[in-house]
C-alpha cells in the first residue's frame, strides 16, 4: 500500500500545473458532493433509527401529502433551495434542518480530506496517511447522527458508542501511525488505555453527580461516548475533549437559559432540557481538527496567566467565580420553576418528537 501511494505521489508531482490544479478542484468537488449525499442519508438515520424504522424502506416521502419524492427532487441542498423549502406537490414547508445537516456534513468531509491534502490551509492537524480518511469520515458522520438524536430524543446510540469503540481498537492495530507509533500493539494499548480513561472519568462524574446533586448530572450514554473518544484519541484526548465540552456546554447552557426566559416573558411554554451530547460532539470535532492548535493555545494562555498571576488571581478569577455562581443560581431557579409547573416542562426520552412536515 505504501509503495502504491508513493507511486501515486510521484505521478501527481509529474503532472503539469494546470492538470494538477484541475485534478485537485475535481477531487474537492467530489468530496463535497459525497459529504452532502451522506448528510442526506444521515437525515434519514436521525429520523428513523430512534423510531425503530428501516433506514431503506419506505422511500423519502412528504408527511403532509404522502407523495414519494422522486430522485430529481431529492438532490441534497439544491432541491430545498430550488423548491424554496416546500414540498413540490402540496407546498407544505420542509424543515431547514435538512439542508443544514447536508451542508455541515459536506464541510466536515472536506475538512477531514484537507487534513491529508492541505492541512495548512485551515490550520488543521496533519494525517500521517490517507488510509485514515475513510475511518474519520465515518467518525464525523456518527457524531452528526448522535448529536441530532440527542437533541431530539435525549439518547446516545449504543451501536455508535460501543461499535465505534471496537472499530477504534481495530484502527489502532491496523494503522498504528494514528497513535504516533509504528508498532501495532503499542497503538492498541494506547487505544485500550484511552477507552478505559474515558469510561472511568465519565463514570466517576456520573457517580458523583448522582450522589451530590441527587440526579443524573452525566448520562451513561455520555460515559460510553467518552469511552469511544478515548479509544480513538487516547487518554489525553478523552480528558481534553471533556474539558472543552465543559466550556462548550456552558455556552449552550447560557443560550438555553436565555431562550427559556424569553419564552416565559412571551407567555409561551416550552421544554427546558440541555443535553450534554452536542457539547461532547462539538468538542470531539474540535479536537479532531485542531488539537495541536488548541494545545499550543492552552500552553500560551497558561504561560500568560503565570506571568501575570497577580492580575489573573485578582481580577479574572473572581469574575469567573461570580459567573459560575450566577449560572448555578439561574439553573436552580429554573429547576424550581419546573417543579412548580410554572409553564416549563422537562423533556424526557418519552416525550413526543418535534413535529415535522417532511419525512426523509
Amino acid at each position: 500500500m505504501s509503495e502504491a501511494l508513493a507511486a501515486f505521489n510521484r505521478w501527481l508531482i509529474a503532472l503539469p500545473e494546470a492538470d494538477a490544479v484541475f485534478l485537485v478542484r475535481l477531487t474537492l468537488g467530489f468530496v463535497l458532493c459525497l459529504g452532502a449525499i451522506i448528510g442526506s442519508f444521515l437525515n434519514v438515520c436521525v429520523y428513523r433509527i430512534p423510531l425503530g424504522q428501516s433506514i431503506s424502506h419506505p422511500r423519502s416521502h412528504c408527511f403532509s401529502c404522502g407523495k414519494i419524492i422522486p430522485w430529481y427532487l431529492n438532490v441534497p441542498i439544491l432541491s430545498w433551495l430550488v423548491l424554496r423549502g416546500r414540498c413540490a406537490n402540496c407546498r407544505a414547508p420542509i424543515s431547514v434542518r435538512y439542508p443544514l445537516v447536508e451542508a455541515a456534513t459536506a464541510l466536515l468531509f472536506l475538512l477531514v480530506f484537507q487534513m491529508w491534502g492541505n492541512p495548512a490551509l485551515f490550520g488543521l492537524n496533519r494525517l500521517p496517511t490517507p488510509l485514515l480518511i475513510l475511518p474519520l469520515w465515518a467518525f464525523v458522520a456518527s457524531v452528526v447522527v448522535d448529536v441530532l438524536i440527542d437533541i431530539d430524543h435525549r439518547i446516545l446510540l449504543d451501536r455508535i458508542s460501543l461499535g465505534g469503540t471496537a472499530l477504534a481498537f481495530l484502527l489502532a492495530a491496523f494503522v498504528p501511525t494514528w497513535f504516533g507509533t509504528g508498532v501495532w500493539w503499542e497503538a492498541l494499548l494506547a487505544s485500550l488505555g484511552g477507552a478505559a480513561a474515558g469510561f472511568g472519568v465519565g463514570f466517576a462524574i456520573a457517580w458523583v453527580g448522582e450522589r451530590v446533586f441527587l440526579q443524573d448530572a452525566f448520562g451513561f450514554g455520555d460515559v460510553k461516548w467518552l469511552m469511544l473518544f478515548g479509544a480513538l484519541f487516547g487518554w489525553r484526548g478523552a480528558l481534553c475533549i471533556l474539558m472543552i465540552a465543559a466550556f462548550v456546554g456552558l455556552g449552550m447552557g447560557l443560550a438555553a437559559l436565555l431562550s427559556a426566559k424569553l419564552r416565559r416573558r412571551g407567555g409561551e411554554a416550552g421544554p427546558l432540557a440541555i443535553p450534554f451530547g452536542p457539547a461532547l460532539g462539538t468538542a470531539a470535532l474540535l479536537w479532531l481538527f485542531w488539537s495541536d492548535a488548541l494545545v499550543r493555545l492552552a500552553f500560551s494562555t497558561h504561560a500568560w496567566a503565570f506571568q501575570h498571576r497577580g492580575a489573573f488571581l485578582g481580577v479574572l478569577l473572581p469574575l469567573l467565580l461570580i459567573s459560575l455562581a450566577w449560572l448555578l443560581h439561574r439553573i436552580r431557579a429554573i429547576r424550581a420553576a419546573v417543579q412548580e409547573d410554572d409553564g416549563l416542562e422537562p423533556l424526557s426520552e418519552e416525550s413526543p418528537e418535534h413535529e415535522r412536515h417532511h419525512s426523509p
